[in-house]
């Protein structure tokens, strides 16, 4: 569907945004993470009702911008904003799916799921404190496979990112060091590597780059047959990077102890979970300016709750458990017009 190319999905200003409205029915803006799953929904969505949607991927800082500016009908996020913030906006947050970011590789001859790493090593990786994929810490945790004596590029997110903001707080969690020096962020100093624009950016730099590793929503990984890597869990195991594996991770979490659902997915504990998973969110306005729009946007996520499930786990993302489903329609009653009414209708 032509609305969702790259071309459109990045590097748009504000005033872009604005004009790119005009030729949709429902317009969004934000984080790639859920790009993938958002397109085919708003394929699927367009065949069922005709209405359509226009969601550029501009990552999740530009999202938070574009509908703080209300240019956009709703902003998207991987980094979910703090009650204080949520206020001061007045921004309603909820989440759509859960997945999993996954670290991808490019080393010639070695195939997906081969390499081991702990959280401790992709920390030292990106910090700049491990080099080589023949480092000797590597090499021990993969005995038989055969690591070459190169470089090792890491790739990042160059721009405002919340699958960066999943990653490193993950790396926060397991690495005290990373934490002290660098933290969790949306953007962080990074030390060593190069810096790819969106999960699209990443992907096409560890493909272009030989030796290279980075980080993307798992879709990307899938869709592009990147190579990934293992990555040990709390337990001490390594799960694959599957909807298995992201439900594991969610199943214990307690979704009704922060505002707006701003639940931290990493590091859960469970001998399947995979331990860097998280929900990407959705933000609209408490008081829309336009009623029947904001209506519009809430029934397109209804629509996805209720028929979108078999297209987000053919993508490796996680549908919301049913009731966190009533607990985000118990929070839309909250979403009102100019003139006090509920703008959709349950």
């Amino acid at each position: 569907m032509k609305p969702f190319t790259y071309a459109l999905a990045v590097g748009l200003a504000a005033a872009q945004l604005a004009t790119s409205a005009l030729a949709a029915d429902i317009t969004g803006a934000g984080a790639t993470f859920p790009f993938p799953v958002y397109s085919k929904w708003a394929e699927a969505y367009r065949k069922d009702t005709g209405t359509g949607l226009n969601y550029q991927s501009i990552g999740s800082g530009g999202g938070i911008k574009q509908i703080q500016a209300k240019t956009v009908d709703f902003g998207a996020t991987d980094a979910p904003l703090k009650a204080a913030q949520l206020e001061k906006d007045g921004l309603v947050q909820f989440p759509t799916v859960m997945g999993g970011v996954v670290p991808v590789i490019n080393v010639p001859g070695i195939e997906a799921g081969k390499v081991k790493l702990t959280g401790e090593l992709l920390a030292d990786i990106y910090a700049g404190k491990i080099l080589k994929w023949s480092d000797p810490k590597i090499v021990k945790l993969n005995d038989g496979v055969k690591l070459p004596d190169a470089n090792i590029t890491p790739v990042y997110r160059s721009d405002a990112s919340g699958t960066t903001n999943i990653f490193t707080t993950y790396l926060s969690s397991v690495s005290e060091p990373w934490k002290k020096e660098f933290g969790a962020a949306t953007t962080v100093s990074w030390p060593v590597g190069q810096g790819g624009k969106g999960n699209e950016g990443v992907t096409a730099t560890v493909k272009q780059v030989p030796n290279s590793i980075g980080y993307v929503e798992s879709a990307y990984a899938k869709q592009n047959k990147l190579a990934y890597t293992l990555i040990q869990n709390k337990a001490g195991k390594y799960p694959q990077p599957d909807d298995k594996a992201f439900q594991a991770a969610a199943a214990s979490a307690d979704w009704k102890s922060t505002p707006g659902f701003g639940i931290t997915l990493t590091n859960q504990a469970g001998e399947e979970a995979w331990p860097i998973t998280a929900a990407t969110f959705i933000l609209v306005h408490k008081e829309a300016a336009d009623a029947a729009k904001a209506g519009d946007v809430l029934k397109f996520f209804d629509w996805a709750y209720k028929n979108g499930d078999k297209l987000a786990t053919e993508l490796d993302y996680v549908p919301l458990p049913d009731n966190v489903v009533g607990l985000i329609h118990e929070e839309w009653k909250g979403i009102k017009g100019k003139d006090g009414k509920p703008v959709f209708g349950m």
